[in-house]
């Protein structure tokens, strides 16, 4: 049987706070939308733009991390698959949405922005300097 690939790679801004939960077995989730921009000249010269949002989902500690570190307008790198989900809701009606699952995320923003009200606590952020040590009395 050939190989396949099922693999996208994003670079966005959230449109909203990040949502996390519980599934019934204590895994942890969390849901969050990336918005990507494209912008194009058409044929008479005119610039154009267009946006497209997509549905991401993380799992386990992955999950937990993107809660606490990411907020709305975040720019975050997120790599993973894309996954189609069906389900029906309480009327018997069916659904189904298509989401990436979130293998990798990284924090793009600057030092201090994105993450939640704290200046930077991001554990082992490669451009926070060591801090001196504290004086001693």
């Amino acid at each position: 049987m050939a190989r396949s690939l099922n693999k996208l790679q994003l670079i966005g801004n959230l449109t909203k706070d990040p949502e996390m939960r519980y599934t019934s077995n204590g895994s942890a989730v969390t849901n969050f939308s990336i918005a990507t921009n494209r912008q194009w000249k058409d044929s008479s010269g005119k610039e154009n733009d267009e946006v497209t949002f997509h549905r991401v989902v993380a799992w386990g500690k992955l999950a937990e991390i993107c809660s606490q570190y990411l907020k709305k307008g975040s720019k975050v790198y997120a790599e993973g698959r894309v996954s189609n989900r069906k389900w029906k809701d309480q009327q018997n009606v069916e659904h189904m949405t298509t989401e990436v699952v979130l293998d990798e995320m990284l924090m793009l923003d600057s030092k201090g922005v994105g993450v939640k009200g704290q200046e930077d606590s991001r554990p082992d952020s490669p451009d926070t300097p060591d801090a001196p040590p504290e004086p001693q009395s």
